[in-house]
């Protein structure tokens, strides 16, 4: 493949490279029997195109090679291959993402898999070894973990031409736990705890609370001209232009504007922050913050539209607006504060 398509993203385990080019997101992926390029004037369409030629091709057929040494000379260890896949994932992804990545490899598969070939790993190992963390109620974990070895097992499909041990493992159906939102009773005491402690933690749960943001999004927190909260939306893929948005102050957070320490939130320390809160609600997660703050605006009866643009969110399936009207629809600063002052609830 040229240089020139440098950029990648990642769909059902494949390592798609794309480029901008006179004004087009061409992508193209010649693998695994495959051969698929498509092209777009921006790059969720581009995306989406490459997604249904995926869809609606069959899945081409993988013949197991009767020595499975034979192409390469080599059957290397599954520790060392998996690090040339984590490779490949550094240049592609987050910063964040990678690193879950390499911690999920370095506890869980490294010690499990590390000193065996890949030929000697069995779809029965792998399916025993998921299935010890069904049996400890760590779905989660378990899927993550399929998820990785799927990967793994994709490249080394096509490297080695093989039949991957992935293709027939399956888990127990799953569904994840929703966050709800905080009633307005523990938003009070959330506030009351806030007001006594007024310190980093506090100041950062009011601004989780009553801007909707993210924990990550925290150290890129800027006041501009005392009206707005902007910060860098933390959920771009690699590759992607940073995404900045900005919140207003709402009438119900001017209530509480004292009690925040703006410099104090943006350098707070996450492990103190959810620590704290976990002691305060044992049975939320604080990333409901974010819920909460969506809710109330949206119960408020802010324009859906404009709290997607507030929680950054590209897409809601109940706005019923298409992707031109969210592309072409600048808002004005006059109409988005006058859309933050119906933020005005009572606890």
């Amino acid at each position: 493949m040229p240089n020139i398509f440098q950029e990648s993203f990642i769909y059902d385990n494949k390592i798609v490279k794309y480029r901008f080019y006179e004004g087009l997101y061409q992508a193209r992926y010649r693998k695994n029997g495959y051969n698929i390029e498509v092209a777009s004037k921006d790059f969720d369409s581009m995306k989406c195109k490459f997604m249904k030629c995926i869809i609606n091709k069959p899945q081409p057929e993988v013949h197991q090679a009767v020595n499975k040494n034979s192409n390469t000379g080599k059957d290397p260890l599954f520790a060392d291959y998996a690090l040339e896949w984590l490779e490949i994932k550094e240049k592609t992804t987050k910063a964040s993402t990678f690193k879950e990545y390499k911690r999920s490899f370095d506890t869980n598969l490294k010690p499990k898999f590390g000193n065996m070939k890949l030929s000697e790993i069995s779809r029965n190992s792998i399916q025993d070894y998921l299935f010890e963390f069904v049996n400890s109620g760590k779905f989660r974990t378990a899927e993550k973990l399929k998820l990785e070895l799927n990967c793994i097992f994709d490249m080394a499909v096509d490297d080695f031409q093989i039949l991957s041990p992935m293709s027939k493992i399956i888990l127990p159906f799953y569904e994840s736990k929703k966050g709800i939102a905080f009633s307005k009773e523990e938003e009070q005491k959330l506030i009351d705890y806030c007001i006594k402690r007024n310190n980093d933690v506090s100041s950062a749960l009011l601004v989780l609370i009553y801007f909707g943001l993210r924990q990550s999004e925290l150290p890129s927190l800027k006041i501009i001209d005392g009206k707005f909260l902007e910060c860098e939306t933390s959920k771009e893929r690699m590759g992607r232009n940073i995404v900045l948005r900005r919140i207003p102050f709402t009438p119900v957070l001017k209530r509480v504007l004292k009690y925040i320490d703006f410099e104090k939130a943006k350098n707070v320390n996450i492990f103190k922050l959810r620590s704290a809160f976990k002691r305060l609600f044992p049975a939320h997660h604080p990333h409901e913050l974010r819920y909460t703050f969506i809710t109330r605006c949206k119960e408020c009866g802010v324009n859906h539209e404009v709290v997607m643009l507030w929680d950054g969110h590209s897409f809601e399936s109940d706005v019923k607006t298409t992707a031109v009207d969210r592309g072409y629809t600048d808002y004005s600063e006059d109409y988005i504060l006058q859309e933050a002052e119906k933020v005005n609830y009572i606890l």
